[in-house]
């Protein structure tokens, strides 16, 4: 008969049904191919892309980002903390065991006693105990699944910091670099209209040239001069985010190669079919709707009983030194059953409330694809687009020099009044500066591009994480 009932315990215990749905990945409309794929691409999108760029300072301060950022650790710290509630969910899964003991001085109103048993007396106890709920509809195994995904999701999210750190790092360093060349630009024309400035008020005091064209080369030199505290200013605010961005207190930060000598990275290829695997913010949407679809299964299971399993065995004495004796040994075993019966529309409004969770995540993982291969077309689109821009930025510079110059030949000759060399230089400062600001911005787009993708890059970036952390455990 024992045999019996025991085989029919594990027949049930393992034959236990999951209520709820299984999940099923949605199917997604994806566009086929992006209306501006670069031609000239190449593979190297599980690469430690940044590398391209051959500087190494910028080499130097992603690494230490990855060493030192804030928010990469507090993601690591949600990591940890996802892994605690896992472990704690599927605990319920195995028998819990523990243990317990007391010891009781007390004393009863004579009348009770009869005088037959001491009075005060003393009660010792020493018990070990078990306890198993026995998952029989699968409530505590969808838990497991939701916590199991929510760990996971985490892991996805963690990776989703890295990703954008190292875009925003080396987004932020070739704007520094980029605010490095307008500074340079607004002091070549400052020292330039200095010197102009100076001659005519030489020529001026000797009366060779109107006072109206002294104020005219003045207006000049103090709009160039009011273009350097506006620059050195955002100077301090990139290189203030750049160190928040590394983990360190606002202070400067290293220079490498110049805007001019940074090698572009090439552009990863294959992007439609391999964007859906590797964006982290994808594949953290996903895990959250696995974890959603799991909570169903177990809302649902709170309408069927809950069956335990308890038990106690141990010694209970009046005296310490009888405590451990044969007389003093006790047991005890049994079972529980507890199911609804009138909730009063609480298990369906938890139920409900699960359902309606998995649908919005449902339609948020669907916006993440969309909205990534919305970042992906425009990032491939700006590329285009700003190379385009920087052409025509690049040859507007160059007219704008041979104008110059051949204004102030012509100013020099007599052929033409200082309002002509005026025109022709205050359009060739800004286009100068607007030149540098387009290259950096194309640059960014490059990074635009692999933040947007993903890609094992992400993984190389990570296994840097590692080893910076493991290396300041040393």
């Amino acid at each position: 008969m024992r045999h019996t009932l025991i085989l029919l315990l594990a027949v049930t215990l393992f034959s236990g049904c999951m209520l709820g749905p299984d999940y099923r990945r949605p199917s997604i409309d994806t566009p086929q191919a992006f209306r501006y794929q670069a031609q000239e691409t190449a593979q190297t999108a599980n690469s430690e892309w940044w590398k391209q760029f051959n500087d190494p300072v910028l080499d130097q301060l992603i690494n230490e980002a990855l060493a030192n950022n804030k928010d990469v650790k507090i993601a690591a710290a949600n990591i940890n903390q996802a892994a605690g509630v896992l472990m704690s969910t599927r605990s319920a899964l195995f028998p819990q065991i523990n243990y317990s003991g007391t010891a009781v001085r007390q004393q009863i109103p004579a009348i009770n006693t009869l005088g037959l048993i001491p009075n005060p007396y003393t009660t010792l106890q020493a018990l070990a105990g078990a306890s198993w709920e026995i998952d029989l509809w699968g409530r505590i195994r969808r838990l497991t699944e939701a916590a199991q995904a929510s760990l996971l999701a985490s892991e996805e999210a963690r990776q989703g910091v890295i990703l954008s750190l190292v875009a925003e790092v080396a987004s932020s360093y070739i704007q520094l670099r980029s605010l490095d060349e307008q500074l340079l630009i607004a002091h070549r024309t400052l020292k330039s209209h200095g010197e102009s400035l100076r001659l005519f008020e030489l020529q001026k005091k000797y009366g060779q040239v109107p006072q109206m064209t002294v104020e005219q080369a003045r207006s000049q030199y103090e709009t160039a001069a009011s273009y350097i505290p506006q620059i050195e200013l955002q100077i301090v605010q990139t290189e203030n985010t750049l160190c928040l961005l590394l983990g360190r207190n606002p202070g400067s930060i290293a220079r490498g190669r110049t805007m001019a000598e940074l090698v572009p990275p090439s552009v990863p290829a294959n992007l439609p079919s391999q964007l859906l695997e590797r964006r982290p913010d994808i594949l953290q949407a996903e895990q959250n709707l696995v974890a959603a679809n799991a909570q169903i299964g177990a809302a649902r299971a709170l309408y069927f009983p809950t069956i335990s399993l308890t038990g106690a065995l141990g010694y209970s004495s009046r005296e310490l030194s009888d405590l451990f004796t044969g007389s003093s040994w006790n047991w005890n075993y049994g079972g529980s059953i507890i199911g609804p019966i009138f909730t009063a529309g609480n298990i369906r409004g938890q139920v409900k409330q699960a359902e309606a969770a998995q649908l919005a995540l449902l339609i948020n993982y669907q916006k993440v694809i969309q909205s990534a291969f919305a970042d992906t077309e425009y990032s491939l689109a700006s590329r285009q687009k700003l190379l385009d821009q920087l052409d025509a930025e690049r040859k507007k510079v160059k007219a704008f020099q041979e104008y110059a110059r051949l204004a102030r030949l012509q100013y020099n000759g007599g052929y033409a009044p200082y309002l002509t060399v005026l025109y022709a230089e205050e359009q060739l400062f800004p286009a100068e500066l607007n030149a540098a600001q387009t290259q950096a911005a194309a640059l960014i787009s490059i990074v635009n591009i692999y933040k947007s993708t993903g890609g094992g890059w992400v993984m190389e970036a990570d296994r840097l994480t590692k080893a910076a952390k493991n290396e300041s455990y040393k």
